[in-house]
């Protein structure tokens, strides 16, 4: 099964300094059929303007992945831990047992960020974070998981039995990835318009998958993506 959650479909919220769209149900945007995906709770889509971001706030039991698509996000929390992630990079907080945190864009451009949310399979547990810079290159024309709680992943690890994975695809080229039919997975491209079997996508759309083995994605024009896979 695809369902296709349109870009101009999403929740929305501009309050200025941030213009975010909801993939699912978050603040004061409800849909009742838009809660969760498996272990999916959140994907929001932030456009952060310069000087400006998300003051201390805390959090807990989640595991919140920070995928960059321009700009930089500069991340403090309470646990002493400080750091800066720049465009196709990756950031996560295990919220665990609680933790503060700030998000703010330090950059003189905006910055525009896919936050995800997936719930862990445990409550509790020591907060933690991390960042890493990925190869850019590693992510031409395969899934390279980014981060991720399955074994033998080299990624940032979350405390979940799912994985966030990014790719690179030119025009007129594909790349598979191969899962259980019991899986959730959901995948937005960040940049251009792809094809899933029959199925269009285009930039910044959500694609929701279950009960398949193997799914083959198509790039119409060259094409960044973001896939979960989670239960």
């Amino acid at each position: 099964m695809i369902e296709v959650r349109r870009f101009g479909t999403l929740g929305a919220a501009d309050h200025g300094w941030l213009d975010a769209r909801h993939h699912f149900s978050f603040a004061d945007y409800h849909d009742p059929e838009r809660v969760n995906w498996g272990q999916l709770r959140v994907w929001n889509d932030d456009t952060i303007a310069p000087r400006s971001g998300f003051p201390p706030h805390p959090h807990r039991d989640m595991e919140i992945i920070t995928y960059v698509r321009k700009g930089a996000i500069t991340h403090r929390d309470s646990l002493g831990n400080e750091g800066r992630t720049e465009a196709g990079d990756v950031q996560v907080m295990s919220a665990g047992n609680g933790v503060t945190h700030s998000e703010y864009n330090l950059e003189d451009e905006p910055t525009q960020i896919f936050q995800i949310w997936i719930i862990p399979d445990e409550r509790g547990g020591e907060p933690g974070w991390g960042a890493r810079p990925f190869p850019k290159a590693s992510r031409n024309g395969r899934f390279e998981p980014l981060a991720s709680g399955i074994d033998g992943d080299d990624a940032l690890p979350i405390r979940a039995h799912a994985r966030v994975l990014g790719a690179t695809v030119r025009a007129g080229e594909t790349v598979a990835y191969e899962t259980s039919p019991d899986r959730h997975l959901y995948l937005v491209p960040a940049i251009g318009s792809v094809r899933v079997g029959e199925v269009q996508v285009d930039a910044r759309d959500g694609a929701a998958i279950t009960g398949v083995s193997r799914i083959e994605v198509t790039a119409i024009e060259d094409a960044e993506l973001v896939l979960v896979d989670a239960r």
